[in-house]
């Protein structure tokens, strides 16, 4: 029975453990989801996210009137004046106090005010920055699949050459035999299936590194396994008309680098005029209300005459004053002029970011434009090389079978085939990852529109 047990639960750990390593296939959507999710970036811009979202709470609440409640106890040895008594007490005399305190702010040279909208653009600015920052990864994350995808795509090509190479090599092996061919040709076909050869295995190895990097970008444990699904994309929703002077447009009203550099400049802004209200008066409404509690130790010469705490707390010793403060600065030592022209700068560079920004997303636009429809034509005069470098390979085959041309020049047409073949698959998904590139550079990029 024992034995029984041991075998049974070596099964059971024999299939957990090949459930394990089994590749798992990841699509593009999954990882740029799993990217999204697990990015540190992202993450910590979420994070101070909620940071902002809680100050402008708080800046808010700066303009209501602040409440608190303080209290007291202890024990005075010595003189003391009892009210109760209505004079002075020497002696040892208990006491307990509390206060209820309120505090209504009523003009600060706007100060509250200007912090409190101050508040409102950092998380508009903040918000916009997480947006951008979503982009970001989406378009990392494009990039470094898009690059696996080609991998994925080259390792297949160089092991269909490997192929084609090996029974190119039968082939002419039955014919150096037969006698119809010389012996040289077996000899350079030995060769190129060798080269074939070596062609995979650094194709796999470059698949393998480029995986490693993947899992990186989208936070996953390297060691284990997967397989990359191919997109099933269709390239004539990739091929579009685009109008240069409706990209601008479209990117200055959805880019959130800009926006977010314009509401910082605009909180920068605000934080100066905040700051401006130190020079002006502070005036302030006050109200406290509280009471007290005494008792006075009796000695052997006084006995004094202690009231109960309900008498004392709730009916002798309440007290309620309320009133006006005010401040006017005078001479601060420097430090309010010093503060002011800090928040000036903090503007203006902010000011100086926000206009280079916008120079920066208009170059992005520009640049987004050329490379689309150079990649279009790049992969338009791919597509054409490779129908003609199959055909061309295909009569070369033919020739050569028919001992019209010799071994290097069908040699030459099965690299040139092989080569269009990489260069078409590499035009693909460049084009594929240029709209992407389009989108990310007018800020319409949104995980939601990955198909």
């Amino acid at each position: 029975m024992k034995r029984i047990w041991i075998v049974s639960a070596g099964i059971t750990y024999a299939v957990a453990a090949f459930a394990q390593s089994a590749p798992a296939t990841l699509t593009f959507k999954e990882a740029v989801k799993i990217g999204l999710d697990r990015n540190p970036a992202l993450n910590q811009e979420k994070n101070n996210l909620v940071t902002s979202t809680v100050t402008k709470t708080s800046s808010l609440l700066q303009l209501t009137p602040s409440v608190n409640i303080n209290g007291n106890a202890g024990r005075n040895d010595g003189n003391t004046f009892n009210q109760q008594q209505g004079e002075v007490v020497n002696g040892i005399l208990d006491f307990v106090g509390a206060n209820i305190n309120a505090s209504m702010p009523l003009f600060n040279g706007f100060n509250n005010v200007n912090t409190y909208r101050q508040s409102v653009s950092q998380l508009d600015a903040q918000s916009q920055l997480v947006n951008r920052t979503a982009q970001d990864v989406i378009r990392n994350v494009a990039a470094q699949f898009l690059v696996c995808l080609l991998d994925q795509q080259l390792l297949v090509i160089q092991q269909r050459n490997l192929e084609t190479q090996q029974k190119q090599y039968d082939q002419i092996k039955e014919q150096v035999a037969a006698g119809s061919r010389a012996e040289v040709d077996l000899y350079n076909q030995e060769f190129q299936v060798k080269n074939a050869g070596l062609l995979v295995l650094r194709a796999a190895n470059t698949l393998r590194n480029d995986k490693i990097i993947l899992a990186q970008t989208i936070q996953l444990d390297p060691a284990v396994p997967f397989e990359l699904a191919e997109p099933d994309w269709d390239l004539s929703t990739v091929i579009e008309e685009l109008e240069l002077n409706d990209m601008y447009t479209t990117a200055l009203e959805r880019r959130g680098d800009l926006a977010s550099a314009r509401f910082s400049e605009k909180a920068s802004q605000l934080g100066y005029q905040a700051v401006k209200g130190t020079y002006f008066p502070r005036i302030s409404l006050f109200a406290q209300y509280g009471s007290r509690y005494n008792y006075i130790h009796p000695t052997e010469t006084f006995s004094p005459n202690n009231r109960t705490f309900e008498q004392q707390f709730f009916e002798d010793n309440l007290q309620l004053t309320y009133g006006m403060t005010f401040t006017i600065p005078i001479y601060g030592g420097y430090a309010t002029r010093s503060t002011v022209v800090r928040n000036k700068m903090t503007y203006q560079n902010a000011k100086i970011n926000a206009d280079n920004t916008e120079l920066t997303v208009k170059s992005d636009v520009q640049r987004a434009y050329q490379n689309y429809y150079d990649v279009r034509a790049g992969y338009e005069a791919a597509e054409a090389q490779l129908k003609a470098a199959e055909l061309t390979f295909g009569l070369e085959q033919e020739r050569y079978n028919l001992g019209i041309t010799d071994i290097v020049s069908l040699t030459q047409a099965n690299q040139n085939y092989t080569r269009a073949q990489s260069d078409f698959a590499s035009a693909k998904y460049t084009l594929l990852f240029q709209k992407i590139l389009v989108n990310y550079a007018t800020g319409t990029l949104k995980f939601e529109d990955i198909p």
